[in-house]
């Protein structure tokens, strides 16, 4: 990027001339020479080793840095222990500009926001800001712990692996603050339109004395960083021998921050799944009770089936859909396929999960065939169906094996969606569904059911229709308009 910058790639070989610097080198490759950073790059372990056998030893395809060989005028080969001494170095020092990027937010921007109740509500300050306080205290309270593990004389002895271990649950925090940034910037991008907050946010920057980025990039710190930790921990198990006292440690802190990463990814997705399910309530006729996303927020499975009641073992055929905790049917339209009536829900977390052999059934007192029941432990409520085929059986029996499992996860990991969050999904699918006009099954609740872990088209629907799924929308037919409009039918 710059004239004094070296340029490189995977596998190439950097001659290096000056080391002094501990983050940026000095190196030459061929006839050009530049400042390149230290820690992209991997020292070569043999400096007395021919290039050629060691550019035919490196595979671009499993090591992805570039080799450094020493200059024979410049310093000598670093070791292990001084690699792992620079990996250290880097962890601390950048934790502390972190806090103080954390401090000149809060201090620099939220309190004089804060004081300009005119120009902010509480509302936008946390749209814009999200937890980010709270993270900012967290973060105070992390570094005090790797100060503690940091040896000062013998950087290389530290053990900080077991720091990230004690504060692993506690970096959850930034699950809210990255589902929210999206939140901030079209928030952010409203304000900015208007210059008197351009000159708020300007005078903010300034009087904090913060470099010369906008807001929207201050607030993308947390994000980066919370991304960062797994990469300077597996820089630092590199540089960690197995015999080092902090090896299992930093070990298991880098198994546990790539588990904090895909938490937050995981937890964005479902955030994301409650638009398309309160999309997918707006959808359903005569719905009754309280939404679904009041309990539920992921769509687990999804099929038809034939639900036998009691006394009289009444069979109905009706389209069901799994959520975490609940079990939701509809009946569908008998001319349009595509419109569904609700007509009950189960409440899963009463209830078990029974396979039942083909053959007749007591309880019942009828011959049932790849049938189930739900049955109540406490109570004398009893629920049996009957798939179509064996297989459809068996996946409807592994679906709510998989409910139980996401129950269980949310439970340990703490996920659950705010009322505000709830309130904004249904609030934006009611607009999507105008009052008095006619509702039907939409293409993206289609794509919605279809992405889910388990798809599944219903056993019974005929094979046209399963085509005109992943068709592009069509013109509505006129043969009922048409057909309505003949005199004998008027009536």
């Amino acid at each position: 990027m710059d004239d004094q910058e070296l340029g490189f790639k995977a596998g190439d070989v950097i001659e290096v001339m000056d080391a002094s610097n501990k983050e940026w080198w000095w190196g030459r490759i061929l006839d050009s020479e530049g400042w390149f950073p230290a820690n992209f790059v991997r020292l070569r372990v043999n400096q007395d080793e021919p290039m050629e056998e060691c550019l035919a030893n490196f595979d671009v395809g499993k090591n992805k840095d570039s080799i450094c060989t020493m200059h024979h005028h410049g310093p000598g080969l670093l070791s292990k222990d001084q690699m792992r001494t620079n990996v250290i170095n880097e962890i601390m020092t950048t934790e502390k500009d972190y806090i103080k990027h954390l401090k000149d937010i809060c201090e620099g921007y939220i309190k004089q926001c804060q004081k300009r109740m005119d120009m902010f509500t509480d509302d936008q300050l946390h749209i814009i800001f999200g937890n980010i306080e709270e993270i900012y205290q967290f973060q105070k309270k992390f570094l005090k712990g790797l100060e503690k593990k940091f040896n000062k004389d013998q950087p290389y002895l530290s053990e900080i692996g077991s720091c990230f271990l004690e504060h692993q649950t506690d970096f959850q925090i930034y699950s809210e603050y990255c589902n929210n940034h999206p939140n901030a910037c079209v928030e952010l991008s409203k304000l900015i339109k208007i210059k008197k907050y351009v000159f708020f946010f300007e005078a903010c920057r300034l009087l904090q004395k913060m470099i010369d980025i906008s807001l929207d990039g201050f607030l993308l710190t947390p994000v980066q960083k919370i991304c960062k930790y797994p990469l300077q921990l597996a820089e630092l198990l590199k540089y960690t021998s197995p015999w080092h006292r902090d090896y299992k440690d930093v070990e298991a802190a880098l198994i546990a921050m790539k588990n904090v990463a895909r938490l937050i990814n995981e937890r964005k997705r479902r955030l994301e799944n409650i638009d398309k399910i309160a999309q997918w309530q707006s959808s359903i006729e005569d719905w009754e009770g309280e939404d679904v996303l009041s309990k539920s927020s992921e769509l687990i499975f999804s099929g038809e089936m034939t639900k036998i009641s009691q006394p009289q073992a009444k069979s109905q055929q009706r389209m069901f859909f799994l959520f975490d905790r609940q079990l939701i049917y509809c009946k569908k339209d008998l001319l349009r396929r595509d419109i569904l009536y609700y007509k009950g829900r189960i409440d899963m977390d009463a209830l078990k999960i029974q396979d039942i052999e083909d053959g007749k059934d007591k309880d019942f007192n009828m011959s049932v065939k790849n049938a189930f029941k739900l049955l109540s432990p406490v109570s004398e409520e009893v629920h049996l169906f009957c798939a179509k085929k064996p297989e459809h059986k068996q996946r409807w029996l592994r679906a709510f094996e998989d409910e139980r499992k996401q129950v269980q996860h949310d439970k340990e990991t703490g996920f659950a969606i705010t009322d505000i969050q709830k309130k904004q999904a249904m609030l934006n699918a009611c607009k999507s569904h105008p009052a008095g006009k006619a509702k039907a099954v939409t293409r993206p609740y289609y794509d919605f059911l279809l992405r889910q872990k388990h798809p599944v088209l219903s056993a019974t629907l005929p094979q046209q229709q399963g085509v005109m799924l992943a068709e592009p929308k069509r013109k509505p037919s006129t043969f009922w308009q048409n057909i309505g409009k003949l005199t004998p039918f008027k009536k």
